[in-house]
């Protein structure tokens, strides 16, 4: 895609952000990212065989039906059903898969034929071997076969001219079955954004620097690697930044650096208005911000914006996520993982939620502010499915991530939950 392309299809951002709230709810943070972020990168051609995850880039239209041909869909005798009586119908011929062009069956008889070998002319229907009577050079069909039986029809999967896969779709592995089935080789996807990771914090250390002399005060970075795992299954490259040192002029020259090479810059940590905080300072210098406090937990603390790159198509996307690794990995997966996806040409897409009953009560919850508990979904003691939350809820706690097997979301209104009430749950594996 063109510069000019890129500036007429995304142009990024809307500058039209909402600005008169002090903390956003989840759905306007969600609103205000999906109608103003679109793709920001171009295309390439690629092979089918690296294709999986990839964002395809331009319609894809079947060149002829699947199946091609009419072929059978077990082992067993073809014949035309108006044949088919008390009577044995000579064998006159026998079709295997990959046979070319039989030839047309003989008016009064059946044709061996074996599982995906094309109809032969005249025939419009299979008894299963283990159906019929085999004597000699005849065979006697089982009564009561519905016409078409056993068949499959050409088309009758994908249609000549239909539309396969389309423009913003996200390729999964029966994706790349369907494909192949066209005779489809290469395939026009989008460019894989390049994001940079960067934690911050004067206080974190990389278990590579040193493992075993960890001094008081200090904390390993765990936000790179979690942030690295999560972006490692999107159409991303990513670049590990490191650690930025929590000062105005580190943090606004290292954001500048970055962005002249990335599509997307990812940051944890220094997303407050502490004296130590330079991320939200820092952004507000380089270019634009659209979105901060958010009225959910965990997770307040989330900016987001563009930093202006001179002589680019689209300025480099900022995403700001707490530095607290549960409110970290919550953002991401709410609303970093989908801006990402749209910006890399994918359509936008929330995740599945499954109403379950609640194992657990909460009593004088905060109200206008949307929770998302860490929990899992299992069997009572009756045999029946409920949520249970994570006994603990710190935003600090990395085990009610490893311990958990999603979230359990609970809205604005909501101030308290009975047992066996209804709640959202949202598998981490619907982020998969």
């Amino acid at each position: 895609m063109s510069k000019s392309e890129t500036n007429q299809t995304s142009g990024s951002l809307n500058d039209c952000f909402l600005h008169d709230k002090e903390r956003l709810r989840h759905d306007e943070a969600l609103a205000i990212l999906q109608d103003r972020l679109a793709p920001i990168v171009g295309h390439e051609t690629i092979a089918l065989d690296d294709a999986l995850g990839r964002v395809v880039a331009a319609d894809i239209h079947a060149p002829h039906p699947v199946p091609n041909h009419t072929n059978a869909a077990v082992d067993g005798y073809a014949f035309a059903h108006s044949d088919l009586n008390d009577r044995p119908l000579n064998v006159s011929q026998t079709i295997a898969a990959g046979d070319i062009d039989p030839k047309p069956l003989e008016p009064g008889t059946a044709a061996r034929i074996f599982t995906g070998a094309a109809m032969p002319e005249g025939a419009d229907t299979v008894a299963m071997q283990e159906d019929c009577d085999r004597q000699g050079g005849a065979v006697t069909l089982p009564a009561g076969l519905k016409h078409g039986a056993n068949c499959r029809l050409a088309g009758e999967d994908i249609r000549a001219g239909q539309m396969v896969i389309e423009r913003g779709h996200r390729l999964k592995a029966a994706d790349l079955a369907a494909l192949a089935s066209i005779g489809c080789a290469k395939i026009d996807v989008f460019r894989p954004l390049r994001v940079a990771v960067l934690s911050s914090g004067n206080e974190l250390r990389t278990p590579q620097e040193d493992s075993e002399n960890l001094r008081l005060g200090e904390v390993f970075d765990t936000n790179t690697p979690l942030l690295a795992a999560l972006l490692d299954r999107l159409p991303v490259v990513i670049h590990r930044a490191g650690i930025v040192a929590d000062t105005c002029e580190a943090v606004e020259t290292t954001l500048s650096e970055l962005s002249q090479q990335h599509d997307v810059i990812i940051t944890s940590g220094g997303a407050s208005r502490g004296d130590e905080d330079h991320m939200l300072s820092a952004l507000d210098r380089l270019g634009k911000r659209h979105l901060w406090q958010l009225a959910v937990k965990p997770g307040r603390p989330m900016m987001f914006g563009q930093i202006s790159r001179s002589g680019a198509a689209s300025d480099c996307i900022y995403f700001g996520l707490p530095g607290n690794p549960v409110a970290a990995m919550v953002c991401f997966l709410l609303y970093v993982r989908p801006s990402l996806l749209r910006l890399a040409g994918a359509h936008w897409s929330e995740p599945q939620r499954f109403p379950v009953p609640a194992g657990f009560s909460i009593k004088n919850k905060k109200p206008d502010r949307r929770e998302f508990l860490r929990g899992s979904v299992g069997a009572d003691h009756d045999g029946k499915l409920v949520a249970t939350r994570f006994e603990r809820d710190g935003s600090g706690l990395i085990s009610s991530l490893r311990l958990s097997d999603g979230l359990i979301e609970i809205p604005e209104h909501v101030t308290e939950i009975a047992e066996g009430e209804i709640v959202s749950f949202i598998p981490f594996t619907s982020f998969d």
